[in-house]
């Protein structure tokens, strides 16, 4: 069994004139303790907890901040924030309900502050009702949610975990393992070794990491113009839009990743540990705070939920030298262009390599060497992605199959 994590995406169905100012009261609230939490530099709950105790809020929303408010202080080095974050719930916060005889099936239960609470209608994505019905029914847990607006239409986005049976009970040792090597030149890089310990069949993704490049310097460069003019409502427009734009080409490329390992018998996806990439980004504050908005989280956790649901195991391995090392004598080389390795020992045939592609050669050994495991961190899907957009662009929206910030991110 794997255990798979998943936003659901749930449409709140023409609320009342009375539940829509209830939301907008939540939301204004929470966007208020926030930014005061945020401008305060909490780094720790206690100090966050300071602040929005004193809000009217539920319960539920102030513990989402009190955990929300010192990852962006202190994981990812925020500078400002966005003015529209999602409102944040913890996961005792929602019920759900089914009413199949009704012509609305599906209700929520949104707090709203003290002990009142919103039953609200919903609509969900109909590909994800059989993880509806598992949360109804105990089989899925239920994690923190989030509830935005967008052009008038309220949406609720909540995570579950569920387990989910392997597609094949062959032992480690019979699996192929395919490394895959996420980067900013190609966006993703996948490769495996044949029966003879050759690297194999590799595939880039070298457009799109062209275009999500374009889009990305698109949305700075629109977005900063326009709210030097004072343009807010126009720049967030745009930056919903290009960002909309880079989650299609996220799950179009996901999705062939998945598909690549289908291809391949007996295949493991081997991914790079998240913690690990975060704890080394010490690359300057311009370079930190570019990867800190690449998406890493958000590409991980597409590949992961999809390569999952069709039956493919994915393990993450320490990604430490994985770009610098040789994947035929592990010599440190060094890189003279992005996408170029270069091997310094002058013995090994290797003399210069696509840089990627012994990246993700190097990662898929790292499973073979025995390093692997699954993963053990449950907070992967960067939850400064989701809705939190930074200065630096923390791809806002969910993990998406979750197209889902329905939009509404590295989750993401």
């Amino acid at each position: 069994m794997t255990e798979l994590t998943k936003t659901l995406e749930l449409k709140l169905v023409e609320p009342t004139a009375h539940k829509r100012r209830k939301l907008r009261e939540t939301r204004e609230a929470y966007q208020q303790a926030l930014h005061d939490a945020f401008d305060a530099d909490c780094t720790t709950q206690t100090e966050a907890n300071d602040i929005v105790v004193e809000y009217d809020l539920s319960g539920y929303a102030k513990n989402a901040l009190k955990q929300y408010v010192p990852q962006l202080t202190t994981t990812y080095n925020a500078d400002e924030l966005h003015d529209d974050h999602p409102v944040r719930f913890t996961n005792e916060g929602l019920r759900l309900d089914h009413k199949p005889e009704n012509a609305i099936e599906w209700y929520i239960k949104i707090p709203h502050h003290e002990d009142y609470h919103l039953w609200m209608p919903a609509q969900p994505n109909p590909e994800q009702r059989d993880w509806l019905e598992a949360l109804h029914a105990g089989d899925a847990e239920i994690g923190e949610s989030r509830l935005f607006e967008r052009e008038g239409t309220w949406y609720l986005h909540v995570t579950a975990t569920r387990d989910v049976k392997d597609g094949s009970e062959v032992s480690a040792d019979e699996r192929t393992p395919i490394g895959v090597d996420i980067g900013e030149a190609s966006l993703v890089t996948v490769c495996h070794r044949d029966d003879h310990g050759s690297p194999t069949a590799p595939e880039l993704w070298a457009d799109e990491g062209k275009t999500v490049r374009r889009l990305r310097k698109t949305y700075f460069t629109a977005t900063r113009r326009l709210q030097t003019r004072g343009s807010e409502r126009i720049a967030d427009s745009i930056g919903d839009d290009l960002w909309n734009q880079i989650d299609d080409v996220f799950h179009r490329v996901t999705r062939e990743v998945a598909e690549y390992a289908e291809s391949v018998g007996n295949p493991v996806l081997v991914l790079e540990d998240l913690t690990h990439i975060r704890e080394s980004m010490d690359y300057g504050e311009y370079m930190n705070r570019r990867l800190h908005g690449w998406g890493f989280a958000k590409l991980h956790a597409q590949i992961r939920y999809k390569a999952v649901e069709s039956g493919i195991p994915v393990k993450t391995v320490n990604p430490r030298n994985t770009s610098k090392e040789c994947h035929a004598c592990g010599e440190v080389g060094y890189r003279p262009k992005q996408a170029t390795f270069t091997c310094t020992n002058d013995a090994c045939w290797v003399s210069e390599y696509q840089a990627d592609v012994n990246g993700a050669i190097n990662i898929a050994d790292r499973y073979l060497s025995g390093e692997s495991r699954s993963r053990e961190h449950e907070n992967d899907d960067d939850s400064a992605e989701d809705g939190a957009r930074l200065t630096a662009p923390q791809d806002s929206h969910a993990d998406a199959d979750t197209q889902q910030e329905t939009r509404g991110t590295y989750a993401s």
